[in-house]
């Protein structure tokens, strides 16, 4: 497998620092406005459902084992995160999309010191929606399958135990294609084309998606993951995936 993990990782705090950079700054804006009203909410929701499960199935344990509550509590927490961190992610970037591509966009200009020729200004972004929202579903409808296998074996005891990781392997590898995708849209390339290129780097496309899944499941700073992961997705595809 070709690539480097380490690498992969770095891109996404690399793409976390140009945020800052004036000529992204106004592009950041809107995703992250997107971002925390969306984890916020969700976040909200699903922490007041997960307590009240955990309460009800902890009532069936009897109170010599009252012990394992503090094997569970990390352990359905870990899952839950993984589980739910890329389709919380997918929400938020269906909504963004377009105003993603328009930060791809500008952060590969300002890598590169090339213009992308793609659509200007977030007008232009606003009539990109319905496209935009249309290729965030096709990325959707490719996880959901592979999603439903790995459900299915969180439910089966003893390859349960694998499940933490699979999730997380799921989410490393959709996440490289969720905002690598960026990018290659930006020059008009197919989504089988974007799944090709990831493929092509394995191990620095698993090293960044796999960095982008763990912070999506940190409270706070998922707020600020996307952005960043854009940025760095961008870095990505310039230094090793357009070639």
């Amino acid at each position: 497998m070709k690539g480097n993990v380490v690498n992969g990782v770095g891109y996404l705090f690399e793409g976390a620092k140009l945020l800052t950079h004036p000529s992204l700054r106004l592009f950041v804006l809107v995703p992250l406005a997107i971002n925390i009203v969306i984890f916020g909410t969700l976040i909200s929701i699903g922490m007041s459902y997960l307590i009240d499960w955990m309460d009800q199935a902890l009532a069936w344990v009897p109170d010599w084992l009252s012990f394992i509550e503090w094997i569970l509590w990390p352990l359905v927490g870990l899952t839950l995160s993984l589980m739910t961190g890329y389709m919380f992610t997918a929400v938020a970037l269906i909504i963004a999309s377009p105003f993603n591509g328009l930060l791809a966009e500008k952060a590969e200009e300002l890598v590169t010191g090339k213009e992308v020729p793609a659509l200007e200004g977030l007008g232009a972004a606003l009539m990109m929606v319905p496209l935009g929202i249309v290729r965030e579903l096709a990325k959707l409808m490719y996880y959901l399958p592979m999603a439903a296998f790995v459900l299915l074996i969180t439910f089966i005891p003893v390859l349960n135990t694998v499940a933490p990781l699979l999730w997380f392997l799921l989410g490393a590898w959709m996440m490289s294609i969720q905002f690598v995708d960026y990018p290659m849209d930006n020059h008009q390339l197919s989504f089988g084309d974007v799944k090709e290129a990831v493929r092509s780097r394995r191990l620095s496309s698993m090293g960044f998606g796999g960095a982008v899944a763990l912070c999506t499941g940190i409270p706070i700073v998922n707020f600020f993951v996307v952005p960043a992961a854009v940025v760095g997705a961008t870095l990505l595809w310039c230094r090793e995936l357009n070639r």
